[in-house]
């Protein structure tokens, strides 16, 4: 069934029936954020709590996907779940996610709470995996994309921004057990990966694991997403408290991470059939 998060009544008769929702459609990525800023504010909004007010309707347990984005401009070394937001001017559409995951996270935890229904919000940094594209601007798929083919990897700005990445397998089963754990429900959890490692960084390993002979080419971010842009230099995430609730603890390496990505690419797949709302 395919279909989109604005559409209530699609929404509602999904989740009828259903003990269990896992919340992790929204518009993503900084190309669509800055490109398209009301109609992803739109869907953000509006559809999470559409989500999550059929969750409640029907009964059933939600885990809603928030991000590290919520945590602005922070860049402290390992930034704990109640670490300060420090965000932008919300007049500059970059900062748009960042505003409207904060009020998601809110929307869930004012629903948890007065419904009294297992609630768990996850706050992803970085999390990759097969089948995702460098479409929407993710880098990780840009990056082996690029390798791939030859063709020069753009890096945007210096390449000195640092940021780890975490694996959808260690990510995905950490989502289920913090819902089965009931000290985890109406808190938020960081889920990501340990290793750091600076975008130019990663650049060099995609063309190591690759055997590419690209080479790296700096794009600066007005070019890349118009004037004004903002980044962080550093989006590292403290895991104590999902390592305290449910002994969270990543596997896979930033090599193992690029290697889903590379194989994926390599030996294209059948994506399953299944409900679909975005």
């Amino acid at each position: 069934m395919h279909g989109s998060i604005l559409d209530q009544g699609l929404v509602n008769d999904v989740i009828e029936g259903s003990d269990t929702v896992f919340h992790l459609a929204a518009a993503v990525g900084v190309h669509t954020i800055v490109d398209k800023p009301l109609q992803s504010l739109r869907t953000n909004l509006h559809g999470t709590e559409n989500v999550v007010e059929a969750a409640v309707a029907h009964k059933a347990r939600f885990l809603v996907a928030s991000t590290s984005e919520i945590y602005g401009k922070n860049d402290s070394d390992g930034l704990p779940e109640d670490a300060d937001r420090v965000l932008g001017s919300p007049l500059k559409s970059r900062w748009s996610y960042a505003a409207a995951k904060g009020l998601d996270e809110l929307v869930a935890y004012v629903y948890g709470e007065e419904s009294g229904l297992p609630c768990v919000i996850t706050r992803f940094f970085n999390i990759v995996g097969p089948r995702q594209t460098g479409r929407y601007g993710m880098v990780v798929p840009r990056f082996v994309s690029q390798a791939l083919a030859n063709k020069p990897i753009t890096v945007y700005g210096e390449g000195t921004q640092r940021r780890c990445f975490g694996s959808v397998f260690d990510v995905v089963p950490a989502m289920v057990r913090l819902l089965d754990t009931p000290a985890a429900h109406n808190k938020a959890v960081n889920l990501g990966g340990k290793e750091e490692v600076s975008i130019k960084g990663l650049a060099d390993r995609v063309i190591e694991l690759t055997g590419s002979r690209s080479e790296i080419r700096y794009v600066p971010y007005e070019e890349a997403y118009g004037e004004g842009y903002e980044d962080m230099q550093r989006r590292m995430p403290d895991t104590t408290l999902a390592a305290r609730l449910i002994g969270y603890a990543p596997e896979r390496r930033l090599d193992d991470v690029i290697r889903s990505i590379l194989e994926h690419n390599a030996t294209p797949s059948v994506a399953p059939q299944r409900a679909l709302l975005a």
